[in-house]
């Protein structure tokens, strides 16, 4: 028996035998077949038929996944469809059939071949999205050769593979497959994303799977701690087994505390609220027992399309949300851009640090004309609800007042057109680098609110890349640094009399947001479905051993003693 650490991607208890995947295409790499000339327009023909083919079934998957898990973890696959879509792309393997008297199957191998070489590293979309290039185009290459992948032949097993697309991660059939192993891979990857929404157990970025597991070895895997047990003893798998048993009870309980209030044993009120990317994630708001939504990201408006939304299209979708809310309130995050998303209808700069360029509050400022379009909708949406806006990235007071200028500039713009609004819309800032929080003090007297940005701020305090598999060591919430951070914070907001919360990944760790209520925060914005298991722990303690507790831990000197400290001192 041996244990294996990795990364848990999708929750769940997976038993079965190891069934190793290996990318299927390069086997037929070598098997290069040459035309003549008057078969050329039957393989383009055959080329355009499988393109097509291939687009009617992804469009199949996209529409079941949309039914089963909402838009949001579709979209993916809205993308994939765009490729195909892709007269460049296409063109280029017709070239190769045209040029090089190759047979479909062929310019499709050299295709893709093509894609690592000097002259396509010139193309940034190549480049950047070879990945999804290469998982599609592998799809339109088997259903050409009539050939069947290993995937659809495993029965009751467990895949271990480099990594799973998110089309093979959707062709999972869970009753004859139990779960996966990746080599590589975040919590946050579309693969990951795809299994949670199926309910796949998972676990991803175990480095040495593929030379630590043998095929057909008995595999455990536990989704929820992202563990791999190869060749488990029956001890082990009897204590696995236990766990589901508890957490299924644990799902159960908790489920019906939504309606119930988050206070306290010695009643400290505690306001929980939703993070939320699409408008479809509202049912998710009201199905957990959220307030309200702490951060509603905009970026979908603009991402994976060739234009921009208009300011009636943005009024509409913000609309749409604010009233399904029925009055609850709604922090509306202004367009953050940047970093690992990008507008396809704007061309800006390529950047070797995009983490660290034209990115959030930047990005607004240098094209107000976008801005400025994406205020007056909020402003109009207003109207209907209790909204607030939020701008992201903020690293200087400075950035605060020429983005107010912007809200005021539109403000006057709809009133020239008797165009109604909230007039005293409340406006606040993402607190999530370093710079805006040694700076909170000065620019709290320009806000109503800050909520703090803890993914970003725990990576550009750490100079960390969040999502790298490599460094995930490092990504360590309760750094000493982020908790003094985040303290300061507080203190200056309250010392302005000014809200403050917190809406990243550090809200849905139980644990972690009753030291974050100790710290002295009385709002929390996570993800829907972590609400009823911070709120079931919140309401089992004291809010004067919350204090204790954050009193203490201030002074520690390592993430892990933290952590560790909290489970010990925590019902």
């Amino acid at each position: 028996m041996k244990k294996l650490r990795g990364i848990s991607a999708s929750p769940g208890i997976g038993i079965g035998k190891a069934k190793k995947l290996d990318s299927e295409f390069f086997i037929f790499k070598k098997e290069e077949k040459r035309i003549k000339s008057k078969n050329v327009e039957n393989e383009i023909k055959k080329f355009y038929e499988s393109v097509k083919k291939t687009e009617d079934e992804i469009l199949k998957i996209k529409l079941n996944i949309e039914k089963i898990a909402g838009k949001e973890y579709s979209e993916i696959f809205s993308f994939y469809i765009s490729l195909l879509k892709d007269k460049k792309l296409i063109e280029r393997v017709v070239n190769l059939i045209k040029k090089e008297k190759v047979s479909a199957g062929t310019a499709i191998k050299k295709f893709i071949e093509n894609l690592s070489n000097q002259l396509l590293e010139k193309d940034n979309f190549l480049r950047d999205k070879r990945k999804e290039i290469f998982d599609i185009f592998e799809k339109v290459f088997f259903n050409l050769s009539g050939k069947t992948e290993k995937l659809n032949e495993i029965k009751n097993g467990i895949i271990v593979a480099k990594d799973l697309s998110p089309t093979q991660t959707v062709s999972i059939d869970k009753r004859y497959i139990k779960g996966f192993v990746t080599c590589v891979g975040t919590s946050t990857s579309h693969t990951a994303i795809i299994a949670k929404s199926l309910e796949i157990p998972a676990v991803v970025g175990v480095a040495d799977a593929m030379e630590e597991i043998k095929e057909n070895d008995t595999i455990l895997i536990d989704g929820y701690d992202g563990i791999v047990i190869v060749n488990p003893t029956s001890v082990e798998i009897e204590k696995i087994k236990i766990k589901e048993e508890e957490i299924k009870q644990t799902k159960k309980k908790i489920y019906i505390l939504k309606n119930k209030e988050t206070i306290t044993l010695d009643k400290k009120r505690i306001k929980l609220y939703a993070n939320i990317e699409f408008p479809e994630e509202v049912e998710s708001v009201i199905k957990y027992g959220a307030e309200g939504i702490g951060l509603f990201r905009t970026e979908y408006l603009y991402l994976k399309r060739n234009d921009l939304p208009s300011e009636e299209e943005q009024f509409l979708s913000y609309k749409k949300i604010t009233e399904k809310m029925e009055g609850k309130p709604i922090i509306i995050r202004t367009i953050d851009v940047g970093g690992d998303k990008f507008i396809s209808a704007f061309q800006g700069p390529k950047e070797l640090h995009s983490f660290l360029g034209l990115r959030g509050i930047r990005f607004s400022l240098e094209k107000k004309d976008i801005f400025l379009t994406q205020i007056k909708a909020i402003l109009k949406a207003s109207y209907f609800g209790d909204l607030k806006i939020m701008f992201p990235m903020i690293t200087t007071k400075e950035e605060v007042i020429e983005a107010k200028k912007i809200v005021e500039i539109a403000k006057n713009e709809l009133n020239k057109k008797n165009v109604r609004f909230k007039e005293n819309i409340e406006i606040g800032i993402m607190i999530e680098t370093p710079s805006a929080v040694l700076v909170s003090d000065d620019i709290a007297k320009e806000v109503d609110f800050f909520s703090i940005g803890s993914n970003d701020l725990i990576q550009y305090t750490l100079a960390i890349d969040r999502v790298s598999e490599k460094l995930s060591y490092l990504y360590q919430p309760c750094h000493p640094s982020i908790l003094k951070l985040i303290k300061l914070t507080i203190e200056n907001a309250k010392k302005n009399n000014i809200k403050v919360s917190i809406c990243g990944e550090m809200a849905s760790n139980p644990e972690i947001a009753c030291l974050m209520i100790g710290l002295g925060l009385e709002e929390l914005s996570m993800a829907p479905l972590a609400i009823p298991y911070v709120k079931e722990k919140i309401i089992k303690n004291y809010y004067y051993k919350m204090k204790e507790i954050a009193e203490k831990i201030i002074n520690f000197d390592s993430h892990e003693s933290i952590i560790n400290f909290l489970k010990k001192n925590l019902n």
